[in-house]
């Protein structure tokens, strides 16, 4: 345990990097000893650290080093069988991690030209003479990417190692995406974190699997690049591109789900300590659904409790619960808005911020109004059902 915590400024603007240099070049001062500082927490402290990423923050250690890896486990209280990314600052980073006799798919090969560095992380073939089980969970793949977050990139650059880190927060919570999240979270716990602003995507990367037989391309977990972008790369690049699948959408692996090869697949995540309702306004109910008058439901909020309720609200601002007349009799209403429904990619940038900063302003109850699943739309869906205890399907009319 750190007795305090430490909240390093950073200007994510002052630092760039110039091929063929490995290292970047730091004009700010002050975000030079800041990052110099968490780099001889990493690397002569074997403690992690957090920092920003251009997807949310992480909570990064060495992902070489068992025993600094440990220490996102136990500070996290994250099950050893969920499996961690690796984060590198280089192809050559890269390459020093992958089994010698590997050749990269013509697939890795056009993804990695246009989406690193960036939100996008694939599955390698794990050189278990390099990478420690402990970053695996046991599993012959590895999940690595190289994020385009300055702050990031440099972190994991001046420590010269590849950096397994999730994301900065307690297992199963919402993701951080500002500084001020994970120290409400983790105060005390770690004793650096870099603060370099507010998360550009604001969702966790998507997960990539190229390695099978077959050749497609698996989305295990959707993230920051769209399957869409996926498609059209693939399309640009490639005279016969490959299928691109959708865990859960267009495929189902037990044998993944019982074991995953990458986070985020197995345990509810992203849900804050008070409950949260997914209210389903687009999508057809299944057969063991009843939809629910809004009306109706609205009455057994205020008859749930004794004394007046916080509610928060995460809804588009045109959708149709976002633009419905609520009561203010009973209930007080906390709304973030989470944009207009044509912009998925907002929605999905405020989706943790808005969880946790209801959590924050006292709301006993958040409500989700879902949002059609294409471009961010698919991932934003993702989290917001492993976050939900109950999904309840409305009648508008």
């Amino acid at each position: 345990m750190a007795a305090t915590t430490r909240v390093l400024q950073c200007d994510p603007a002052s630092i760039s990097f110039h091929p063929p240099a490995i290292l970047p070049t730091i004009s700010s001062p002050d975000t030079q000893t800041a990052i110099q500082a968490a780099a001889h927490e990493l690397v002569h402290n074997l403690r992690p650290v957090a920092f920003p990423t251009e997807t949310v923050y992480g909570l990064g250690a060495l992902a070489l080093d068992v025993s600094a890896t440990s220490r996102i486990f136990s500070t996290k209280g994250r099950p050893a069988d969920n499996p961690l990314i690796v984060h590198v600052s280089s192809f050559a980073m890269l390459h020093r991690l992958l089994p010698p006799q590997f050749i990269l798919p013509d697939t890795y090969t056009a993804l990695m030209k246009h989406f690193w560095p960036g939100a996008l992380t694939l599955l390698f073939p794990c050189d278990s003479n390099t990478i420690p089980s402990i970053v695996t969970a046991g599993q012959p793949t590895v999940a690595i990417r190289m994020p385009s977050h300055p702050v990031a990139r440099a972190l994991i650059a001046v420590s010269d190692a590849p950096l397994a880190a999730p994301s900065a927060n307690s297992s199963g919570k919402p993701s951080p995406t500002r500084a001020e999240h994970v120290q409400r979270d983790l105060e005390g716990k770690i004793s650096v974190i870099l603060d370099g602003g507010a998360c550009g995507v604001g969702l966790e990367s998507t997960v990539v699997d190229g390695l099978q037989p077959d050749g497609a391309i698996r989305v295990l977990r959707p993230g920051g690049v769209t399957v869409e972008d996926i498609e059209r790369v693939l399309e640009l690049e490639m005279a016969s591109p490959p299928k691109v699948l959708v865990h859960k959408r267009d495929y189902r692996d037990d044998v993944l789900e019982a074991a995953p090869t990458t986070p985020g697949m197995k345990y509810r995540h992203y849900s804050p300590a008070v409950p949260v309702h997914l209210l389903c306004t687009l999508s057809v109910p299944p057969s063991s659904a009843q939809p629910v008058d809004i009306a109706s439901y609205l009455d057994s909020l205020k008859a749930s409790s004794p004394r007046p309720l916080k509610i928060g609200v995460l809804a588009p601002t045109d959708s149709r619960f976002a633009t419905y007349p609520l009561p203010s009799d009973g209930i007080e209403w906390l709304r973030f808005p989470l944009g207009p429904s044509a912009e998925p990619a907002v929605a999905a940038h405020g989706l943790f911020d808005g969880l946790l900063t209801l959590e924050r302003q006292g709301a006993d109850m958040i409500l989700i109004e879902e949002i059609g699943e294409e471009r961010e739309g698919l991932a934003f869906m993702n989290r917001v059902r492993k976050a939900a205890g109950e999904s309840i399907w409305l009648k508008m009319d």
